[in-house]
């Protein structure tokens, strides 16, 4: 049998000849019966409290699952993040050194362009050089052999001649002086 503070209020027991006093039982059963039901509330309480803690730790062994889970997540996104900042830091310096290294070779052979134009301006220069040293002589010879000329069919006076010999020194050209000239 299950005991209740009901069952043992009215619990009745057989009357015996020489019995305990009936209002002293009565009585003793009161009291027992008032305490045990305020056990079975507090244990009814304690009962409550316990699922209640039950209940919370549940809900925290939930929180401190999720916070774990959460930190995992966080740590793998940080660590691919950062993974992925090496890989794009990485990709941005061989880019540059791959701009710089075509700028560097871009430079080299604008000046070797440069070089060999200059070089060719050289040698177009001491070609006209050498194209008007052969014209200034050409046109030197033409001028001695019209003074030539013009000398053979004078056939004046001595001093005429002479006059003209000086005249011829003094015109005879030199080609050096004048491309200095030119230039």
């Amino acid at each position: 049998m299950r005991f209740t503070p009901h069952n043992i209020k009215n619990q009745e027991f057989n009357k015996a000849v020489r019995g305990f006093d009936k209002d002293e039982v009565q009585a003793f059963l009161e009291a027992v019966s008032d305490d045990f039901e305020k056990l079975v509330k507090d244990n009814e309480e304690l009962l409550n409290q316990v699922a209640e803690y039950k209940q919370d730790i549940k809900e925290y062994k939930n929180l401190e699952k999720s916070l774990q889970n959460t930190l995992v997540a966080a740590q793998v996104s940080s660590s691919k993040s950062l993974e992925s900042a090496k890989r794009q830091n990485a990709l941005i310096i061989k880019e540059a050194e791959v701009k710089a290294a075509q700028i560097v070779e871009k430079a080299n052979k604008e000046s070797e362009r440069i070089t060999n134009s200059v070089i060719e301006l050289r040698e177009e220069r001491k070609l006209l050089l050498a194209k008007l040293k052969s014209f200034v002589e050409t046109q030197v010879k033409v001028l001695d052999r019209s003074l030539n000329v013009i000398e053979s069919k004078r056939v004046e006076i001595k001093d005429e001649s002479k006059e003209d010999e000086s005249m011829k020194d003094d015109q005879s050209l030199d080609v050096d002086d004048i491309v200095e000239k030119l230039l």
